[in-house]
């Protein structure tokens, strides 16, 4: 009595009875544990934050890795190019504004002149092609040691003084009269002339390639040979076939050529000829149509004349003067050989003279083989007529009327040159030889 329900009994849906109202859940393992072994301490502070994990690279990370130490030495090298530059710019600079302020001093144009003599260090005599002598100051930055009397300088274009000195003093006409590359021509293109090419052998290639043979016989070797004949005989062909066959240098000359305008310029050039030959020696000086400057001497009434003769007196002195010729043989070639003067012919000077005469019978059928061989001749052509003819042909002419028939039947579109085309080119030929007057108009 006196006890309200929610006294100290319990409620009958509470109570738990042995058998249990309630199923039971299903027994379940526990769950294996994260980590075998032993149990780690993690760590705790500074310690914590600068550790790193363990990573065994992989082959795209080693490519990478290297690809970036590429990279890096790349930027070294480029950062250290530029550190340099920095470093040479103020010097460039320096040079620069130097050599304008040479250039400045020089002037522009430079006259070209020669130094005729060296006063002292500071002083010298200049001399142009155009003017008179000058003495004149030497600026500070020409190289004294490497000026002496005659060389060629640069000198100021207003007050004329020495401000440079031109390295190269070949003159570079004598350096185009150089045959740097051997004609096509040699011997065997030579029709007949047996003697003649014997002759030019023991003057001109023995000498230079086997000098012991004249020391053992005592003699000394012949300095040059001249070369004359009819028009088209073949002198120039055979110095050709000289310049083919010879190792040594060879410097060919047209005798026009060493007239020069201005006064002293010839002579000068007949010099610089003959240095430049000596220097490149052992060497063949090949002078073509001397009669232009070896004309016999006489009173001159003009400046010109006279000038010609002073070059061929210089060239007389190269021939044979104090100074000797060493290796360097002269061959000369003129059509004219009765106009020269007796003191370049004379013995000492040139030592043959070799005459080269119109074609015999032999040679001309040699010369016709040697046109021909390359031709393509009908089975009519008889070269025998034209062999066995009266007209007197040079190589030249024979060398025009094959040349002549190979047109005519090229005019008409055939492969082969037939007979009628030698002839037609034969009178064609002969025609224009006798300047335009028909063969046999008058008797």
């Amino acid at each position: 009595m006196g006890q309200g329900p929610s006294g100290g009994l319990n409620r009958q849906g509470d109570r738990k009875p042995d058998g249990g109202e309630k199923k039971e859940k299903k027994f379940e393992p526990a769950a294996p544990p994260a980590r075998v072994g032993r149990k780690q301490r993690k760590l705790k502070g500074p310690e914590a934050a600068s550790r790193l994990p363990t990573v065994t690279p992989s082959t795209k990370c080693k490519l990478r890795l290297l690809k970036m130490e590429r990279i890096k030495d790349y930027l070294l090298m480029e950062e250290e190019f530029v550190s340099n530059q920095e470093r040479l710019k103020p010097q460039e600079d320096k040079a620069e504004e130097d050599r304008s302020k040479v250039d400045d001093l020089r002037g522009t144009p430079m006259s070209v002149g020669n130094l005729e003599e060296l006063i002292d260090e500071n002083h010298a005599i200049v001399s142009s092609s155009v003017g008179p002598e000058y003495y004149v100051g030497i600026l500070s930055f020409v190289d004294k040691d490497q000026l002496e009397p005659g060389c060629s300088i640069l000198m100021h274009n207003k007050v004329l003084s020495v401000v440079g000195i031109l390295q190269d003093e070949v003159d570079p006409m004598v350096s185009v009269m150089k045959v740097e590359k051997a004609p096509l021509e040699s011997y065997a293109d030579i029709g007949g002339l047996e003697a003649q090419i014997q002759e030019i052998k023991e003057a001109v290639e023995l000498p230079l390639t086997h000098p012991e043979l004249y020391e053992d016989i005592g003699i000394k070797p012949p300095k040059g040979v001249i070369l004359y004949g009819e028009p088209g005989t073949g002198k120039t062909l055979l110095a050709k076939a000289v310049a083919n066959s010879t190792s040594a240098t060879f410097l060919r000359v047209v005798g026009s050529e060493l007239i020069q305008k201005y006064l002293g310029d010839g002579p000068k050039l007949v010099r610089e000829l003959f240095r430049v030959a000596d220097d490149l020696s052992p060497s063949i000086v090949f002078i073509d149509e001397i009669d232009a400057v070896g004309t016999k001497r006489y009173d001159a009434h003009s400046g010109g004349e006279r000038e010609i003769q002073r070059t061929m007196l210089e060239l007389l002195n190269q021939l044979d003067g104090f100074d000797s010729r060493g290796d360097v043989k002269v061959i000369l070639a003129t059509n004219r050989i009765e106009s020269l003067d007796p003191a370049l012919l004379r013995p000492g000077r040139i030592d043959r003279k070799i005459e080269f005469p119109l074609p015999d019978i032999k040679t001309r059928r040699r010369i016709f083989q040697i046109h021909t061989s390359k031709m393509t001749l009908a089975e009519d052509v008889n070269l025998e007529e034209f062999v066995m003819t009266k007209d007197e042909f040079s190589g030249a002419d024979i060398k025009a009327i094959c040349t002549e028939a190979g047109l005519l039947a090229l005019r008409e579109r055939r492969m082969k040159v037939t007979h009628v085309d030698f002839k037609k080119a034969k009178e064609k030929v002969m025609f224009k030889k006798k300047e335009g007057v028909p063969e046999g108009l008058y008797m």
